[in-house]
């Protein structure tokens, strides 16, 4: 359960731009990724808040501190992760399942919690927060293969397998790309 005291809050760009330094933290901590990616990161995240349809969450404890971040946006041809996706799935499953997926999807490109802070509920209530009211008929996310408890959340809350096993340009690991069927409200409870 979320604690009393966790607060979900709306970010704007601006606020974004402001608290970007404590999300990135937060991300390289929650992905255990090396010191330095937050700085190779930081471009990126800000192009990303000026996409069509780009929403943010935060939870932020009593004292306004960053607990997790959650943002996504519009899925378009030409942006970098839909094309990596698509290539995939033509290639696994064939270009009527790439179209069906990809043509109207929200991208939940970011949702992390600072490990001392999971299992809490946090991540599940700006998962539910940033998803509400989304006009998408799909949402799509990746995520490294394996157990996690953002695989639990996922599952727990509808997602379904749309490509396995996929590596993007540039990284090693193993990658599952999940979806589901928008609104939110039909999540397996």
């Amino acid at each position: 359960m979320t604690t009393v005291s966790t607060q979900f809050v709306p970010l704007t760009a601006d606020e974004f731009r402001t608290r970007l330094r404590e999300a990135l933290d937060i991300y390289v901590e929650a992905m255990r990724y090396p010191p330095g990616t937050a700085e190779q990161r930081a471009p990126m995240w800000l192009t990303h808040a000026l996409r069509d349809g780009w929403r943010c969450y935060a939870a932020l404890d009593a004292d306004g501190t960053m607990l997790g971040i959650a943002y996504g946006y519009r899925g378009n041809p030409g942006q970098w992760w839909h094309e990596q996706v698509r290539r995939g799935l033509v290639k696994s499953s064939g270009e009527e399942t790439a179209a069906r997926w990809l043509a109207d999807y929200f991208e939940l490109t970011e949702i992390h919690v600072r490990p001392r802070n999971q299992a809490a509920g946090i991540g599940e209530n700006l998962l539910r927060r940033l998803l509400a009211q989304v006009p998408n008929r799909h949402v799509l996310l990746s995520t490294p293969e394996g157990p996690s408890r953002a695989w639990k959340l996922y599952r727990r809350m509808g997602f379904a397998d749309v490509l396995r096993d996929y590596h993007f340009a540039g990284d090693p690991r193993p990658f599952a790309i999940l979806g589901r069927t928008l609104p939110l409200e039909h999540a397996a409870e």
